[in-house]
């Protein structure tokens, strides 16, 4: 799946290749089914090296090349700046979501990780109960 990534995108100058932990953390990224998610240290354990701060630089630096927001922070909340773009995307895929309390700061949702957050496994799907939920 590795397809030599540069950093960047569109008209900006081409990069060299991409470290290769860089390129092993983006092929992670890239087997994310629609609709999942999985943490930064369930990437770093899937690739057994590394922890999350390494992914979450990583993704920082080259994620745009990837579905991005499929790799998250273990809390469910959306990643900081970029949360309007992320909740698109997950309402796109219905990744299944926590309505924010009113007291919440922006009332933004959070990511459902008991349902949402994917093994590594063959299947698409898993964690969750099967029932017909509403996505928000």
């Amino acid at each position: 799946m590795s397809e030599n990534r540069t950093s960047g995108g569109g008209d900006g100058p081409v990069s060299p290749a991409l470290p290769e932990y860089a390129e092993r953390v983006l092929d992670v990224a890239d087997l994310i089914p629609p609709g999942r998610v999985m943490t930064y240290g369930d990437v770093a354990e899937w690739l057994g090296e590394g922890g999350p701060r390494q992914v979450g630089r990583v993704m920082a630096l080259y994620g745009s090349a990837v579905p991005w927001w499929r790799v998250v922070r273990a809390d469910g909340a959306l990643l900081p700046g970029h949360e309007l773009r992320a909740l698109d995307h997950y309402r796109e895929e219905s990744t299944p979501l926590r309505e924010a309390p009113r007291s919440a700061e922006g009332h933004l949702p959070r990511l459902d990780m008991k349902r949402a957050r994917w093994d590594g496994g063959t299947g698409a799907t898993g964690g969750g109960d099967g029932g017909e939920e509403a996505h928000i």
